[in-house]
Protein backbone atom coordinates (compact mmCIF):
# COMPACT_ATOMS: atom_id res chain seq x y z
CA UNK A 1 0.00 0.00 0.00
CA UNK A 2 1.05 3.55 -0.92
CA UNK A 3 1.70 6.26 1.64
CA UNK A 4 1.56 9.56 0.83
CA UNK A 5 4.52 10.94 1.89
CA UNK A 6 3.16 14.41 1.86
CA UNK A 7 1.62 13.68 5.16
CA UNK A 8 4.36 12.22 7.10
CA UNK A 9 6.98 14.80 6.44
CA UNK A 10 9.12 15.46 9.42
CA UNK A 11 8.97 18.79 10.59
CA UNK A 12 11.60 19.79 12.84
CA UNK A 13 13.25 16.79 13.35
CA UNK A 14 16.20 17.75 11.24
CA UNK A 15 17.17 20.84 9.31
CA UNK A 16 17.33 20.40 4.90
CA UNK A 17 20.94 20.10 4.05
CA UNK A 18 22.56 23.13 2.40
CA UNK A 19 22.42 21.16 -1.07
CA UNK A 20 18.50 21.35 -1.29
CA UNK A 21 16.25 23.83 1.23
CA UNK A 22 13.53 22.35 0.32
CA UNK A 23 11.44 19.64 -1.56
CA UNK A 24 10.83 21.89 -4.53
CA UNK A 25 14.64 22.33 -5.07
CA UNK A 26 15.33 18.67 -4.43
CA UNK A 27 12.82 17.87 -7.36
CA UNK A 28 14.48 19.87 -9.70
CA UNK A 29 17.48 18.28 -9.18
CA UNK A 30 16.16 14.89 -9.23
CA UNK A 31 13.91 16.47 -12.71
CA UNK A 32 17.31 16.69 -14.51
CA UNK A 33 19.21 13.68 -13.43
CA UNK A 34 19.80 11.22 -15.90
CA UNK A 35 21.94 9.20 -13.38
CA UNK A 36 17.89 7.84 -12.92
CA UNK A 37 18.29 5.79 -16.20
CA UNK A 38 19.65 2.69 -17.09
CA UNK A 39 22.17 3.85 -18.93
CA UNK A 40 22.68 7.02 -17.62
CA UNK A 41 21.69 9.15 -20.33
CA UNK A 42 18.26 9.91 -20.12
CA UNK A 43 16.30 12.59 -17.52
CA UNK A 44 12.67 13.61 -16.72
CA UNK A 45 13.95 16.89 -18.39
CA UNK A 46 15.17 15.17 -21.31
CA UNK A 47 11.72 14.48 -23.01
CA UNK A 48 10.02 17.48 -21.06
CA UNK A 49 12.79 19.92 -21.96
CA UNK A 50 12.60 23.30 -19.96
CA UNK A 51 13.83 25.41 -22.59
CA UNK A 52 11.39 24.31 -25.43
CA UNK A 53 7.97 23.88 -23.93
CA UNK A 54 8.27 20.66 -21.42
CA UNK A 55 8.35 18.44 -24.71
CA UNK A 56 10.79 16.96 -26.57
CA UNK A 57 12.91 18.50 -29.08
CA UNK A 58 15.37 15.89 -30.33
CA UNK A 59 14.89 15.08 -33.55
CA UNK A 60 14.64 11.03 -34.34
CA UNK A 61 14.19 9.50 -37.44
CA UNK A 62 10.16 10.02 -37.61
CA UNK A 63 11.11 13.84 -36.31
CA UNK A 64 9.62 14.78 -32.99
CA UNK A 65 6.63 12.62 -32.77
CA UNK A 66 7.53 10.53 -30.62
CA UNK A 67 10.96 9.57 -28.08
CA UNK A 68 13.60 8.37 -28.30
CA UNK A 69 14.98 6.02 -25.29
CA UNK A 70 17.55 5.68 -23.03
CA UNK A 71 18.78 2.28 -24.68
CA UNK A 72 19.33 4.83 -28.06
CA UNK A 73 17.47 2.36 -30.09
CA UNK A 74 13.64 2.35 -28.94
CA UNK A 75 10.64 4.87 -29.96
CA UNK A 76 7.81 5.49 -28.26
CA UNK A 77 4.24 5.48 -29.67
CA UNK A 78 3.02 8.58 -27.86
CA UNK A 79 3.98 11.81 -28.33
CA UNK A 80 5.59 13.35 -24.77
CA UNK A 81 3.00 16.15 -23.74
CA UNK A 82 3.64 19.26 -21.91
CA UNK A 83 4.47 19.17 -18.18
CA UNK A 84 3.80 23.04 -18.51
CA UNK A 85 0.87 23.65 -16.34
CA UNK A 86 -0.08 19.84 -15.44
CA UNK A 87 -0.20 21.08 -12.10
CA UNK A 88 -4.33 21.79 -12.75
CA UNK A 89 -5.20 18.38 -13.76
CA UNK A 90 -8.30 17.29 -11.69
CA UNK A 91 -7.91 13.60 -10.52
CA UNK A 92 -9.43 10.79 -13.02
CA UNK A 93 -12.91 10.06 -12.76
CA UNK A 94 -15.68 8.98 -14.63
CA UNK A 95 -18.54 11.34 -14.81
CA UNK A 96 -21.50 9.70 -16.30
CA UNK A 97 -21.20 6.38 -18.97
CA UNK A 98 -19.35 7.46 -21.63
CA UNK A 99 -17.21 10.53 -20.15
CA UNK A 100 -14.31 10.54 -18.19
CA UNK A 101 -11.95 13.25 -16.90
CA UNK A 102 -8.77 13.90 -15.92
CA UNK A 103 -5.46 11.82 -14.92
CA UNK A 104 -2.38 11.90 -16.27
CA UNK A 105 -0.65 10.62 -19.08
CA UNK A 106 -3.03 10.85 -22.80
CA UNK A 107 -4.62 7.76 -20.95
CA UNK A 108 -5.71 9.40 -17.19
CA UNK A 109 -3.72 6.08 -16.35
CA UNK A 110 -1.68 8.00 -13.37
CA UNK A 111 -2.80 9.68 -10.77
CA UNK A 112 -1.37 13.32 -9.85
CA UNK A 113 2.34 14.45 -10.98
CA UNK A 114 3.44 11.83 -8.60
CA UNK A 115 2.03 8.97 -10.19
CA UNK A 116 3.14 10.43 -13.78
CA UNK A 117 6.98 11.18 -12.37
CA UNK A 118 7.13 7.18 -10.96
CA UNK A 119 6.12 5.61 -15.10
CA UNK A 120 8.87 6.99 -17.04
CA UNK A 121 11.97 5.52 -14.89
CA UNK A 122 10.92 1.90 -15.25
CA UNK A 123 9.12 2.22 -18.32
CA UNK A 124 11.39 -0.52 -20.58
CA UNK A 125 11.29 2.17 -23.35
CA UNK A 126 11.62 5.20 -21.62
CA UNK A 127 14.35 5.37 -19.16
CA UNK A 128 14.51 1.82 -18.49
CA UNK A 129 15.17 1.08 -14.91
CA UNK A 130 13.61 -2.62 -14.12
CA UNK A 131 12.75 -1.40 -10.74
CA UNK A 132 11.78 0.39 -7.82
CA UNK A 133 15.35 -0.53 -5.88
CA UNK A 134 17.75 -0.02 -8.76
CA UNK A 135 16.42 3.76 -9.40
CA UNK A 136 16.52 3.89 -5.25
CA UNK A 137 20.04 2.31 -5.58
CA UNK A 138 20.75 4.79 -7.86
CA UNK A 139 19.63 7.61 -5.54
CA UNK A 140 21.75 6.48 -2.91
CA UNK A 141 24.90 7.09 -4.67
CA UNK A 142 24.53 10.47 -4.31
CA UNK A 143 25.11 11.96 -0.79
CA UNK A 144 23.14 15.01 -1.39
CA UNK A 145 20.33 12.86 -1.98
CA UNK A 146 20.68 10.63 0.68
CA UNK A 147 21.00 13.62 3.38
CA UNK A 148 18.08 15.46 1.91
CA UNK A 149 15.48 12.82 2.12
CA UNK A 150 16.24 12.05 5.44
CA UNK A 151 15.90 15.97 6.44
CA UNK A 152 12.47 16.17 4.26
CA UNK A 153 11.25 12.34 4.69
CA UNK A 154 12.60 11.17 8.12
CA UNK A 155 15.76 8.96 8.53
CA UNK A 156 13.75 5.55 7.98
CA UNK A 157 12.80 6.60 4.49
CA UNK A 158 15.78 4.71 3.28
CA UNK A 159 14.74 1.58 4.88
CA UNK A 160 11.60 0.76 2.77
CA UNK A 161 12.54 1.07 -1.22
CA UNK A 162 8.88 1.11 -2.22
CA UNK A 163 8.81 4.74 0.37
CA UNK A 164 12.48 6.17 -1.04
CA UNK A 165 10.68 6.11 -4.59
CA UNK A 166 7.74 7.71 -3.81
CA UNK A 167 10.02 10.45 -2.00
CA UNK A 168 11.86 10.61 -5.49
CA UNK A 169 8.22 11.08 -7.13
CA UNK A 170 6.75 13.44 -4.82
CA UNK A 171 9.54 16.32 -4.92
CA UNK A 172 9.69 15.83 -8.63
CA UNK A 173 5.93 16.17 -8.31
CA UNK A 174 6.59 19.55 -6.07
CA UNK A 175 9.77 21.33 -8.58
CA UNK A 176 6.38 20.76 -11.43
CA UNK A 177 4.24 22.88 -8.95
CA UNK A 178 6.46 25.69 -9.24
CA UNK A 179 5.28 28.94 -11.28
CA UNK A 180 7.95 27.59 -13.80
CA UNK A 181 5.79 25.27 -15.04
CA UNK A 182 2.82 27.29 -14.82
CA UNK A 183 3.73 31.44 -14.98
CA UNK A 184 0.68 32.71 -16.29
CA UNK A 185 2.39 35.52 -18.53
CA UNK A 186 1.78 34.79 -22.00
CA UNK A 187 0.67 37.70 -24.55
CA UNK A 188 -3.11 36.41 -24.02
CA UNK A 189 -2.13 37.06 -20.18
CA UNK A 190 -0.74 40.10 -20.61
CA UNK A 191 -3.74 41.31 -22.63
CA UNK A 192 -6.20 40.09 -19.76
CA UNK A 193 -4.20 42.27 -17.14
CA UNK A 194 -4.01 45.42 -19.77
CA UNK A 195 -0.49 45.36 -20.40
CA UNK A 196 -1.07 44.94 -23.82
CA UNK A 197 -3.47 44.70 -27.20
CA UNK A 198 -3.97 41.89 -29.36
CA UNK A 199 -3.37 42.12 -33.34
CA UNK A 200 -6.93 43.12 -35.08
CA UNK A 201 -6.01 39.22 -36.48
CA UNK A 202 -5.24 37.60 -32.78
CA UNK A 203 -8.38 39.51 -31.71
CA UNK A 204 -10.76 37.99 -34.11
CA UNK A 205 -8.86 34.70 -33.42
CA UNK A 206 -9.98 34.96 -29.74
CA UNK A 207 -13.79 36.11 -30.60
CA UNK A 208 -14.24 33.08 -32.77
CA UNK A 209 -12.17 30.35 -30.33
CA UNK A 210 -14.74 31.71 -27.54
CA UNK A 211 -17.95 31.61 -29.64
CA UNK A 212 -19.91 28.35 -30.00
CA UNK A 213 -21.53 30.04 -32.57
CA UNK A 214 -18.87 30.52 -35.04
CA UNK A 215 -16.43 27.76 -34.06
CA UNK A 216 -15.98 24.13 -31.46
CA UNK A 217 -13.07 24.94 -29.94
CA UNK A 218 -14.25 26.04 -26.37
CA UNK A 219 -16.23 23.48 -26.67
CA UNK A 220 -13.19 21.24 -24.95
CA UNK A 221 -10.37 23.57 -24.91
CA UNK A 222 -12.23 25.73 -22.09
CA UNK A 223 -12.45 25.02 -18.30
CA UNK A 224 -13.61 27.86 -16.72
CA UNK A 225 -17.23 29.63 -17.63
CA UNK A 226 -15.53 32.90 -17.85
CA UNK A 227 -13.46 34.00 -21.68
CA UNK A 228 -11.51 36.32 -19.80
CA UNK A 229 -10.62 33.93 -16.25
CA UNK A 230 -7.21 34.51 -15.62
CA UNK A 231 -5.90 30.83 -14.60
CA UNK A 232 -7.81 29.62 -17.32
CA UNK A 233 -5.86 26.58 -18.99
CA UNK A 234 -7.86 25.82 -22.57
CA UNK A 235 -9.06 22.39 -21.48
CA UNK A 236 -11.76 20.70 -20.02
CA UNK A 237 -9.44 17.54 -19.74
CA UNK A 238 -12.27 15.44 -20.69
CA UNK A 239 -11.76 12.08 -23.30
CA UNK A 240 -12.85 12.44 -26.55
CA UNK A 241 -12.10 10.72 -29.86
CA UNK A 242 -11.36 13.36 -32.87
CA UNK A 243 -10.96 10.88 -35.19
CA UNK A 244 -7.30 11.35 -35.20
CA UNK A 245 -5.32 8.78 -37.95
CA UNK A 246 -2.42 6.45 -37.16
CA UNK A 247 1.10 7.91 -37.43
CA UNK A 248 2.22 5.28 -40.04
CA UNK A 249 5.87 6.40 -40.00
CA UNK A 250 6.01 6.15 -36.29
CA UNK A 251 4.45 2.78 -36.60
CA UNK A 252 7.13 1.70 -39.50
CA UNK A 253 9.66 2.70 -37.11
CA UNK A 254 8.85 1.31 -33.60
CA UNK A 255 7.57 -1.90 -34.75
CA UNK A 256 3.74 -1.63 -32.61
CA UNK A 257 1.35 -3.83 -33.98
CA UNK A 258 -2.48 -2.56 -33.60
CA UNK A 259 -4.11 0.12 -32.84
CA UNK A 260 -3.70 2.49 -29.85
CA UNK A 261 -7.16 1.95 -27.89
CA UNK A 262 -6.43 5.32 -26.22
CA UNK A 263 -8.50 5.52 -23.08
CA UNK A 264 -9.40 2.02 -22.93
CA UNK A 265 -5.86 1.40 -22.41
CA UNK A 266 -5.84 2.23 -18.91
CA UNK A 267 -6.14 -0.73 -16.87
CA UNK A 268 -9.37 0.61 -14.73
CA UNK A 269 -11.30 1.33 -18.28
CA UNK A 270 -13.42 -1.89 -19.58
CA UNK A 271 -15.80 -0.50 -21.74
CA UNK A 272 -15.85 -0.04 -25.68
CA UNK A 273 -17.02 2.95 -25.36
CA UNK A 274 -13.48 4.05 -23.68
CA UNK A 275 -11.74 3.28 -27.30
CA UNK A 276 -9.66 5.79 -29.28
CA UNK A 277 -10.64 8.88 -26.55
CA UNK A 278 -7.59 10.75 -25.41
CA UNK A 279 -7.24 13.37 -23.13
CA UNK A 280 -7.80 16.87 -24.58
CA UNK A 281 -4.77 18.83 -23.98
CA UNK A 282 -4.02 22.08 -22.52
CA UNK A 283 -3.63 24.90 -25.47
CA UNK A 284 -0.97 26.61 -23.25
CA UNK A 285 2.21 26.69 -25.60
CA UNK A 286 0.77 25.12 -28.27
CA UNK A 287 2.13 26.91 -31.08
CA UNK A 288 5.70 25.81 -29.65
CA UNK A 289 5.21 22.66 -28.92
CA UNK A 290 4.16 20.41 -31.74
CA UNK A 291 4.02 17.76 -33.17
CA UNK A 292 0.40 17.30 -32.48
CA UNK A 293 -2.18 14.77 -31.65
CA UNK A 294 -1.23 12.31 -29.01
CA UNK A 295 1.01 10.27 -31.60
CA UNK A 296 2.31 13.26 -33.28
CA UNK A 297 1.20 13.15 -36.99
CA UNK A 298 -0.09 16.50 -37.66
CA UNK A 299 3.48 18.81 -38.28
CA UNK A 300 2.12 22.03 -38.24
CA UNK A 301 -1.05 24.16 -35.76
CA UNK A 302 -2.79 25.49 -39.05
CA UNK A 303 -2.81 21.93 -40.31
CA UNK A 304 -4.68 20.88 -36.94
CA UNK A 305 -7.27 24.10 -37.17
CA UNK A 306 -7.58 22.44 -40.91
CA UNK A 307 -8.89 18.90 -39.99
CA UNK A 308 -11.27 20.15 -37.56
CA UNK A 309 -12.60 22.28 -40.30
CA UNK A 310 -13.04 18.86 -42.70
CA UNK A 311 -15.55 17.74 -40.54
CA UNK A 312 -17.68 20.77 -41.32
CA UNK A 313 -17.42 21.48 -44.66
CA UNK A 314 -17.79 20.29 -48.44
CA UNK A 315 -15.05 21.51 -50.08
CA UNK A 316 -13.19 19.44 -51.95
CA UNK A 317 -9.87 20.90 -51.37
CA UNK A 318 -10.69 21.24 -47.25
CA UNK A 319 -10.56 17.73 -47.61
CA UNK A 320 -6.66 17.61 -48.35
CA UNK A 321 -4.14 16.93 -45.82
CA UNK A 322 -1.55 19.92 -46.55
CA UNK A 323 0.91 18.29 -45.35
CA UNK A 324 0.36 15.00 -47.58
CA UNK A 325 -1.04 16.22 -50.58
CA UNK A 326 -3.83 13.03 -50.08
CA UNK A 327 -7.06 12.83 -48.28
CA UNK A 328 -7.28 13.19 -44.46
CA UNK A 329 -6.32 9.64 -43.54
CA UNK A 330 -9.39 7.39 -41.57
CA UNK A 331 -9.39 7.73 -38.02
CA UNK A 332 -7.33 4.95 -36.14
CA UNK A 333 -10.53 3.77 -33.96
CA UNK A 334 -13.51 4.86 -35.93
CA UNK A 335 -15.95 3.93 -33.31
CA UNK A 336 -16.99 6.82 -30.50
CA UNK A 337 -16.30 9.75 -32.53
CA UNK A 338 -17.40 12.80 -30.58
CA UNK A 339 -19.72 13.67 -33.73
CA UNK A 340 -21.72 16.30 -31.85
CA UNK A 341 -18.65 18.40 -30.71
CA UNK A 342 -16.69 18.10 -34.48
CA UNK A 343 -19.59 19.19 -36.44
CA UNK A 344 -20.63 21.72 -34.44
CA UNK A 345 -20.23 25.38 -35.97
CA UNK A 346 -19.73 26.37 -39.47
CA UNK A 347 -17.45 25.85 -42.02
CA UNK A 348 -14.25 28.31 -41.87
CA UNK A 349 -12.38 30.44 -44.46
CA UNK A 350 -8.61 30.53 -44.95
CA UNK A 351 -9.15 34.22 -42.67
CA UNK A 352 -10.80 32.77 -39.84
CA UNK A 353 -8.45 30.05 -39.99
CA UNK A 354 -5.63 31.97 -39.62
CA UNK A 355 -7.11 33.98 -36.88
CA UNK A 356 -7.26 30.98 -34.47
CA UNK A 357 -3.40 30.02 -35.15
CA UNK A 358 -2.50 33.75 -34.67
CA UNK A 359 -5.05 33.89 -31.47
CA UNK A 360 -3.35 30.56 -29.79
CA UNK A 361 0.29 32.14 -30.55
CA UNK A 362 -0.82 34.46 -28.16
CA UNK A 363 -0.99 31.50 -25.19
CA UNK A 364 2.88 31.30 -25.32
CA UNK A 365 4.23 31.32 -22.15
CA UNK A 366 6.79 35.02 -22.44
CA UNK A 367 10.26 32.87 -22.07
CA UNK A 368 9.18 30.86 -24.83
CA UNK A 369 7.68 33.46 -27.56
CA UNK A 370 11.68 33.77 -29.16
CA UNK A 371 10.93 30.15 -30.76
CA UNK A 372 7.98 32.15 -32.52
CA UNK A 373 10.34 34.21 -33.66
CA UNK A 374 12.50 31.02 -35.04
CA UNK A 375 9.70 29.25 -36.52
CA UNK A 376 9.04 32.93 -38.68
CA UNK A 377 12.62 33.12 -39.57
Amino acid sequence: MRVCLASVLVVGLASPVAAFDSLEELGEALFFDVNLSKNRTQSCATCHDPEHGFVDPRETEVGRAVSLGDDGVSLGDRTAPTAAYAKFTPDFEQLDKKAWRGGMFWDGRAAGLAGQAGGPPLNPIEMGMPDEASVVARLAENNDYVAAFKALFGDAIWDDDAAAYDAMTEAIAAFESTDLFSPFDSKYDRFLRGEVKLTDEEELGRVLFFSEQFTNCNLCHQLRPSPIAGDETFTNYEYHNIGTPMNEAVRAANGVKGPDLGLLGNPEIDTADAGGRYKVPTLRNVAVTGPYMHNGVFKDLRTVVLFYNKYNTLDKDRQINPETGKPWAMPEIPQNLAVTELIHGPALDDKRIDALVAFMKTLTDARYEHLLEDQAN
